[in-house]
């Protein structure tokens, strides 16, 4: 049998280092911590080797950027190449812009939902077909991103919506930026944060993927969200 893998993005520090650590210490199996900056994914590695006694035979380190898709397909490849397949896949890598940064709002909109959702998207893309039979997968979302905080009913029931697919959400997340860079986005029922309508549109694509992997019941996937 092959030996099972894990994969955590954007965990040199934060949540996804403490998810790392922690998986050190009760995943029977190589544990990948990722991060976009190779300089700092090492000093991570170094650092849980040094403090968890099970690190230094589990951890391996691969770069990973989620907004580049080239990186993407690269640790796709390696995962395949090396092992096979994948057992345990947690989203974490995200970006979220401090409340004083200077940086119009429209760009941070664009920045923070083309990384924290469809970079998100595209290492699922990438990754899910790898996934082997009762493979498990965690999508870090936020209690910033409640769906509460759409004003638009309309654009609430479209995101709760057993019918909603990836490519609807995708199209409510870009109009969002639309109406960001326009400064219209409240008046048309969104809500104020780019990271939390980025997170309830990660949230909304998680229901899509357990349905679609309900489709495949033999193989046993289940995604969740997490909202710590």
């Amino acid at each position: 049998m092959s030996q099972r893998v894990a994969v955590v993005t954007g965990s040199n520090k934060g949540i996804g280092f403490a998810i790392v650590d922690k998986l050190c210490s009760v995943f029977d199996g190589t544990i990948y911590l990722t991060a976009r900056n190779e300089e700092l994914g090492l000093r991570a590695i170094k650092q849980l080797q040094a403090t968890n006694p099970t690190a230094r035979h589990k951890l391996r380190f691969h770069q990973l950027d989620i907004t580049n898709v080239e990186s993407i397909k690269h640790f796709a490849d390696h995962i395949q190449r090396t092992h096979g397949g994948l057992d345990v896949l947690v989203n974490n890598a995200a970006i979220a812009f401090k409340n004083a940064d200077p940086t119009p709002f429209g760009e941070q909109a664009e920045i923070t939902i083309r990384t924290n959702f469809f970079g998100t998207m595209n290492v699922c893309n990438a990754l899910f077909p790898l996934l082997r039979p009762h493979a498990r997968v965690v999508n870090v979302s936020s209690r910033a991103g409640m769906l509460e905080s759409i004003r638009n009913l309309e654009i609430r029931t479209l995101l709760a919506s057993n019918d909603t697919t990836v490519q609807l959400i995708a199209d409510i997340v870009n109009d969002f930026i639309i109406k960001a860079k326009q400064n219209s986005h409240q008046q048309a029922g969104y809500p104020k944060t780019a990271y939390g309508m980025s997170k309830i549109a990660l949230t909304a694509a998680t229901f899509v993927q357990q349905r679609l992997f309900d489709n495949q019941p033999n193989n046993d996937i289940v995604v969740n969200s997490l909202c710590p």
